[in-house]
């Protein structure tokens, strides 16, 4: 396969805390690659809401990101793949697998309160994969901590070398713009709303005359003397300490006023890497391998209530795909040919002739793929890495309507596939339990049932607070335990058997006691 096709694809994710500016950067993101025409599409309303990555209705209602999307746009010859996760920690289960399907990402921070939980637990999970971050200090047109605060915040919290590759000229009332420090130029704002319209005056250093003209001399002064200090006190960049993980070079900005957008454009074509080799049994595929691979990382049912879609979300690792052409999913191993393979602008879709290492493409199918499965021309490959985690919250099911058992069961099926809720079937009892890490996916799944599926439920309690899944060496001893337990034994939607647990003291008492049972607080998909 040409090298070209791999090299000149980027597939990044953003990472946030909630409210710190994330999909305002991705529209502006998206503006700037040309791949919307209007700011505000992504937020619009009505006919000019062509261009979002938020969809869902309780996204709408509560303006956040609750699942990922894939948005695809060029510029100066680079496909740019961005992942868009979602910031609360709701949600964490779908942004995890989410991580499994970029090279890169851009970690944005509110400059007002620096590190939030979230953003540090999303660095860690990205830290597992050893996936380089582009750290993008957001609202500096806002009053907000000092510059060496922030930078030191990211160093010391994070155990990260940070280079400052930008700064920011003032800030809040007194922003006058960003000094880009590796091309000496600065950025200036323009207008009433003192946006960035691309004035740009290219300087012969910090010591140029012209930036007293363009300049006030408090802030000048303060540019060069803080400037002065990070050169000495940071490490210069270094791409390749960069892309094992070890350094983030850190850009400034204000996404709603498009200042820093562009240099951050830039960085990820110029510094993040393109597609990475992907772990995998037997071996590691790396993206010049011939034969086509690929995962599923996300399911998503009904992205068009119209048609009651459902769209498995698949990372290209490697080999030239060709639509028509047929892949043999891990899970049943029968082939599938793919005919109608998409490539996602948030809502808007084409349909994808070729598709290449780090590509992101929709598979239309009725259940067929699931989260986790690979898929492949020769099926000898299985990509490893998309676990479950076990769930922080459980309820029991109750449906206002008993005459509705199968949409019911159906709609909890589909929303298991994708992520949203794990569906567990006790062994003794009716009522189905689902498990979820937040509590705002309880919320999602009565909207969704409703909305979607026409279903009225309820939630209430269970008897159980979480859950482990359970396996043996020896198969009597894992039946042996089953048959004493029953009473708080299910099965999850794969057949699996798991153990309920009343609290996490129970989970220590029974691990104690049988040590020749396995329990595991995750599972591999």
């Amino acid at each position: 396969m040409p090298s070209d096709h791999i090299n000149d694809r980027r597939t990044f994710a953003i990472i946030s805390h909630p409210d710190a500016g994330k999909t305002t950067l991705t529209e502006k993101l998206l503006l700037f690659g040309g791949a919307i025409h209007l700011a505000g599409e992504v937020k619009a309303r009505g006919q000019a809401r062509r261009a979002r990555s938020d969809w869902m209705k309780i996204e709408q209602q509560r303006g956040i990101s609750v699942t990922s999307s894939v948005m695809t746009f060029e510029r100066n010859g680079i496909t740019f793949n961005l992942l868009d996760t979602p910031g609360h920690e709701d949600f964490s289960e779908d942004t995890y697998r989410t991580l499994t399907a970029v090279d890169s990402a851009v970690m944005v921070i509110d400059v007002a309160k620096g590190i939030e939980s979230q953003t540090r637990k999303l660095f860690e999970v990205c830290r597992l994969r050893n996936v380089p971050i582009i750290t993008f200090v957001n609202k500096v047109d806002r009053e907000g901590r000092e510059v060496f605060d922030i930078l030191d915040e990211v160093a010391n919290l994070l155990a990260l070398d940070v280079t400052p590759m930008t700064w920011p000229v003032g800030m809040g009332g007194n922003f006058e713009g960003i000094y880009d420090l590796a091309t000496d130029r600065l950025l200036l704002p323009e207008g009433n709303s003192r946006e960035f319209h691309g004035k740009v005056i290219q300087t012969s250093g910090l010591d140029d005359p012209q930036l007293d003209e363009m300049v006030s001399a408090e802030n000048l002064a303060k540019l060069r003397d803080d400037v002065e200090l990070a050169q000495a006190g940071y490490p210069e960049f270094d791409p390749v300490a960069y892309r094992h993980g070890d350094l983030t070079p850190v850009y400034f900005g204000s996404a709603l006023k498009e200042f820093g957008v562009d240099s951050l454009i830039e960085a990820l074509a110029t510094f993040a890497p393109p597609p990475r080799a992907q772990p995998a049994e037997p071996a590691p595929v790396e993206p010049d391998r011939d034969e086509v691979t690929g995962f599923i990382f996300k399911v998503q049912a009904n992205m068009d209530p119209n048609h009651r879609d459902r769209i498995a979300f698949m990372r290209l690792c490697s080999g030239t795909f060709k639509r028509g052409m047929k892949l043999t999913p891990t899970g049943h191993g029968k082939p599938i040919a793919i005919h109608s393979p998409i490539l996602f602008f948030a809502r808007e879709r084409e349909l994808a002739d070729e598709a290449y290492p780090g590509d992101i493409i929709g598979i239309p199918n009725h259940g067929t793929l699931r989260v986790g499965d690979t898929l492949s021309e020769r099926a000898d490959v299985r990509f490893t890495g998309l676990p479950n985690f076990a769930p922080e919250i459980l309820r029991r099911v109750q449906l206002k309507d008993p005459t509705k058992t199968k949409q019911l069961r159906k709609a909890l099926d589909d929303m298991a596939e994708e992520g949203v809720t794990q569906v567990f079937y006790p062994e003794i009892g009716s009522n189905w339990i689902i498990g979820v890490v937040g509590q705002l996916q309880l919320d999602v799944l009565l909207s969704r049932l409703d909305a979607e599926y026409k279903v009225a439920a309820g939630l209430e309690m269970a008897p159980f607070e979480t859950a482990r899944w359970i396996s043996a060496e020896d198969p009597k001893d894992l039946q042996e335990f089953i048959g004493l337990n029953r009473g708080a034994m299910a099965k999850d939607r794969d057949g699996n058997p798991v153990f309920m647990a009343k609290s996490a003291w129970e989970v220590g008492y029974i691990v104690d006691r049988y040590s020749k049972v396995k329990f595991a607080a995750t599972r591999e998909r």
